[in-house]
């Protein structure tokens, strides 16, 4: 029997980089640049053939995301919202949101190596933002090294996040775990999804509703940072935005049946 061949994807092309720094590194002192392919991810895991790789997302595509999602608008103020990274990667989404008013910045990370990073963006992003008195104040923020298939999401109102951590099918366990655990509460979950590869299989899930659905534009300065980053890479380009889309979890009673 000839051997399986498995196809090559495009992210198996990936080649990792520790440069180009981007400026919000050079700005605020912490490490959250680079690429960092599935391969260099792998930690033993049964779903490590589903992870996909690191790279920090553009701060202004956060930004321009969660004002979208706030005139949505949703449920609750801000303030009540723990922001849920999953997938953390190096931090910089942690980062990022933690300049917003949310109760609570929360940062959830499989690989050891990726999640000490993180952690240490996150004792510097403290301390420095304490020592600076022009400095705005900062949501708490902290990181859990687990699977997000495990994760107790908190009994708040919850904004989760993705960057594309992960293909469909750990997505739909992940969407199964979200159920289990807001069955009793539709409407106090939203999901913000950046770089949106695998959306079919939320637009085809009959407890999440659509939000918005489009791309969203970087500034010049991300924008340029990602040119000089994916420069590097023979498969891949930048245009200068992100296929985004946003979702909130509604229950599969609240949907009107079709077909």
């Amino acid at each position: 029997m000839p051997a399986k061949i498995t196809p090559i994807r495009p992210r198996d092309l990936l080649k990792a980089t520790a440069v180009p720094i981007h400026p919000f590194d050079q700005i605020y002192g912490v490490e959250t640049s680079g690429l960092v392919p599935a391969a260099n991810l792998v930690t033993g895991h049964p779903n490590d053939e589903h992870v996909t790789a690191y790279y920090g997302v553009a701060p202004s595509i956060l930004r321009r995301l969660i004002k979208l999602w706030r005139e949505t608008p949703p449920p609750c103020p801000i303030h009540e919202y723990t922001f849920v990274d999953i997938g953390a990667g190096k931090g910089r989404a942690m980062l990022v949101a933690s300049q917003l008013p949310f109760r609570e910045v929360i940062g959830i990370e499989l690989n050891p190596a990726m999640a000490a990073v993180a952690r240490q963006n996150l004792d510097h992003w403290s301390a420095s933002h304490a020592t600076d008195s022009t400095a705005s104040r900062l949501a708490p923020a902290r990181l859990i090294e687990e699977d997000a298939l495990t994760f107790d999401f908190p009994r708040t109102p919850t904004l989760a996040f993705l960057f594309h951590p992960f293909e469909a099918p750990v997505l739909k366990r992940l969407l199964r775990r979200i159920e289990t655990q807001f069955a009793k509460r539709p409407g106090m979950l939203d999901l913000l999804y950046v770089n949106a590869e695998c959306r079919t299989v939320l637009d085809e899930h009959p407890a999440f509703s659509g939000l918005f659905a489009g791309s969203v534009a970087m500034s010049p300065e991300d924008h340029a940072a990602d040119l000089a980053a994916i420069a590097q890479q023979e498969e891949y380009g930048s245009t200068g935005d992100e296929e985004c889309a946003i979702y909130r979890y509604m229950g599969r009673s609240s949907r009107p049946a079709t077909g």
